[in-house]
């Protein structure tokens, strides 16, 4: 599926600072960045034609392990490098992932990484999404880091650059409609206040991540994943968009921890029927009906309840709960592998604990929650595709060496 040392790549975003050169009220990370910017490019991809939703996703990945490794350069500049020295830097890229990605797909993913950083006509209109995703993220970044800012000099002539950008993407619709503040920038809003809520709030832990940083975590495992199976196009783009909004209601409910949500006899049934609450009148409301319903579907809303973690397919216009979604891996049947992406949310948050602990920074919560994850993926992992346990064992070798 994969290996230690992509993991380590994956979770370095949540160390890379961004903005680090003005005064910020809250950490501003990579990881968070990168996250939001999915999520606009799902709802831009969602309000668009033609557009290839695998293509995006992988795309977005391809975009996100460069950035991680050019982490040094501020973007502006590695801009203007790529203009003038793109294929060294990509070269330079490549030899620094190789390693870790080139047994991926038995090296298909890393033949198609190389052709798309050769190719710029490659995944052409997926990419230009991207682009017009990652400035909605950053102009959302840059309305925190300019409230801290205004008495810098020169910080309005940063502001005129950052609202003039938007001008080379007003070909797409979607654009057009979040500059008008139309109700789906609500959403964007709303998901971007998910980087202001930590995970594992109780304890200290170096590297934070928020939950907005750890729903990407779980949906690149979730692709990651969705490779190693050889899912069709509509499992794998279901898979992973499944996992990158399945703590959206969070948003409005706040982080609870696992600890809490299932120690209290019926407490979880309570905080799922207000999040279908506060999801109708928070979230729904604001999102187009061309595609209201298949959102719905991958945040896991099913027989007036929301559990995104239950293998699932559509057929007939019908959401069936099924044993066997190997069997219905083909496009028509939209399936997600919901007990397998509830393994890659355990697998990301016994990374977190993991990381943590080998970076000196440990607590009895910490080391008891990293216990206690570690036994639900022994338990429940063993007779799937992939044996998350023996993944996450070997993970925690190679961080803790």
């Amino acid at each position: 599926m994969l290996n230690p040392q992509l993991i380590e790549h994956i979770f370095a975003a949540a160390s890379i600072q961004r903005w680090n050169d003005y005064p910020r009220m809250v950490e501003l990370v990579e990881l968070d960045k990168q996250a939001h910017k999915f999520i606009i490019a799902y709802f831009m991809a969602n309000m668009e034609e033609d557009v290839n939703r695998v293509h995006l996703i992988e795309a977005g990945i391809f975009e996100f392990l460069r950035r991680v490794v050019v982490t040094d350069i501020r973007p502006d500049v590695f801009r203007k490098a790529l203009q003038k020295k793109e294929k060294e830097i990509n070269e330079w890229v490549l030899s620094k992932l190789i390693d870790s990605i080139k047994d991926i797909q038995n090296g298909e993913f890393l033949q198609r990484f190389k052709n798309y950083l050769d190719d710029p006509q490659m995944y052409k209109k997926e990419r230009f999404i991207l682009k017009a995703a990652s400035y909605i993220s950053t102009k959302w970044e840059f309305s925190i880091v300019y409230q801290t800012s205004q008495f810098l000099s020169g910080i309005d002539r940063v502001k005129e650059a950052v609202d003039e950008e938007i001008e080379d993407y007003y070909e797409l619709v979607s654009v057009r409609k979040i500059a008008l503040n139309k109700k789906i920038s609500k959403i964007i809003d709303l998901s971007g206040r998910l980087r202001f809520q930590k995970r594992w709030a109780q304890t200290p832990r170096v590297p934070e991540t928020s939950v907005l940083g750890h729903m990407l975590t779980v949906a690149i495992l979730g692709y990651f994943y969705s490779l190693h199976v050889e899912a069709c196009d509509s499992r794998i783009e279901n898979n992973f968009f499944c996992a990158l909004f399945h703590d959206l209601p969070e948003a409005l409910t706040r982080d609870i921890i696992s600890p809490v949500k299932y120690s209290v006899s019926g407490l979880d049934d309570i905080i799922s029927e207000y999040e279908l609450k506060v999801m109708d009148d928070e979230i729904f409301p604001y999102i187009p009906n061309s595609f209201l319903k298949d959102f719905q579907y991958i945040l896991g809303l099913y027989d007036g309840k929301k559990n995104e973690f239950l293998d699932k397919i559509q057929d007939d216009d019908e959401i069936k709960i099924v044993d066997d979604i190997e069997n219905y891996n083909e496009d028509r049947f939209c399936a997600i592998d919901g007990k397998a992406l509830k393994n890659c949310d355990r697998l990301s948050a016994f990374i977190e604990a993991t990381l943590s602990i080998s970076h000196g920074v440990k607590s009895k919560e910490l080391v008891q929650g990293k216990a206690h994850i570690l036994e639900s993926l022994r338990e429940k992992s063993q007779d799937g595709a992939i044996n998350f346990y023996d993944l996450a064992k070997n993970i925690e070798k190679f961080l803790e060496s």
